[in-house]
């Protein structure tokens, strides 16, 4: 197992996490695929920062770097889905989480483009957490969300390299 975070106090945890709970896994600092250019792997799991925010320009200091996805919430989704499946041994699987709010449509259209297979594995309908409540007034502005709506639809989108 592997696992790669910018945040490097989110390193450090994941690092102390495999260590208490005797798990092997290397853990990298670095942006994305850096850390790990040149390896293959059989499955890419990624949650990324998804959420819209203010300004294309990500965080690279503060909390909100977890969350924030960009004026449209795609910033790190688009980079995942265009550097990701050259990371995919053969056969391999990446398994991307985001809110639909950001376009699950535009996730499986710039993987296909990227030469895989993809489809929505799975939808689920939360309440929105407190990002997203603290920007409903902005997500309904921009028109990502319905006036009133307060929950998100949550989908975990599956890809396979194309043989």
């Amino acid at each position: 197992m592997t696992a790669v975070d910018l945040s490097l106090r989110s390193v450090v945890t994941a690092w102390i996490n495999t260590r208490l709970h005797r798990v092997r896994c290397a853990v990298h600092h670095g942006d994305l695929f850096e850390p790990v250019a040149g390896k293959c792997f059989d499955l890419i799991l990624a949650n990324p920062p998804y959420v819209p925010a203010a300004t294309n320009m990500l965080p690279r200091h503060r909390i909100t770097r977890c969350w924030d996805g960009g004026l449209d919430g795609r910033t790190v989704l688009d980079r995942i889905c265009a550097g990701g499946p050259a990371l995919l041994a053969p056969g391999g699987l990446m398994l991307l989480v985001h809110s639909a709010v950001c376009d699950d449509d535009a996730t499986l259209c710039r993987l296909v483009e990227a030469g895989m297979h993809a489809e929505v594995l799975a939808r689920a309908t939360v309440p929105f957490g407190p990002v997203m409540r603290l920007r409903a007034a902005m997500l309904e502005a921009r028109g990502f969300v319905q006036p009133g709506q307060r929950d998100e639809e949550l989908v975990v989108i599956g890809a396979r390299r194309a043989s």
